[in-house]
């Protein structure tokens, strides 16, 4: 998956959690949390191997659920002994669902189920990625993306995917746009501030 599918697929998915079980809408810094971890695996992975060969595919220790799983238990522990424990929640829901997320994605796209995606060292997965330097594989796989989108027969799944970010767009909105809506609020207060000691 794409890093703005698996955003969307973790901001969605964090979102309907708070609004069952909150009976709220996300924070900014849930919210941010979500999307950050949504696409941490991929930020860990791909350079490693894409860039500097650490790894042999683009699926190592970010997707393994060895890693992730103890990462998502200190990730919360933290944020709760601070007062932050629905930052926690989002940022290991989001991370946690990165990994089943690519190997359903794999299952369409390629009707074979890679659950070694998630198993690395037990088990190792090689595309080769890192025969190319990271911006140069990421325009490779970017460019099939591209022919893929503009195609005059997308795939269900694309349409499919398409539609989870339409939705994910309208309930990002109806939550207050977090994070904007926090960015907004934060500058007006620190512009309002200037303006007071420029008139004190």
């Amino acid at each position: 998956m794409w890093p703005w599918e698996h955003a969307i697929v973790g901001y969605v998915a964090y979102s309907l959690f708070c609004h069952i079980y909150y009976r709220d809408s996300p924070g900014g810094l849930e919210a941010f949390a979500a999307v950050f971890a949504s696409v941490l695996p991929d930020l860990i992975d791909k350079p490693l191997s894409w860039e500097f060969g650490v790894f042999e595919a683009g699926y190592a220790i970010g997707h393994s659920i060895f890693f992730a799983i103890p990462l998502a238990i200190v990730v919360g522990i933290g944020t709760r002994s601070v007062g932050r424990s629905r930052t926690g929640i989002a940022f290991g829901l989001a991370y946690l669902l990165h990994l089943p997320s690519d190997v359903f994605d794999a299952y369409v796209r390629e009707d074979v189920v890679h659950y070694e995606l998630m198993l690395w060292p037990v088990a190792t997965v090689a595309d080769g990625g890192h025969g190319h330097g990271f911006l140069e594989q990421f325009s490779i796989l970017f460019d099939q993306y591209q022919a893929e989108l503009f195609s005059s027969d997308p795939s269900t799944y694309l349409w499919g995917q398409l539609g989870l970010g339409v939705f994910a767009g309208l309930l990002w909105l109806y939550d207050g746009a977090p994070v904007a809506r926090d960015l907004v609020v934060g500058g007006f207060k620190v512009f309002t501030g200037l303006l007071k000691r420029v008139d004190g």
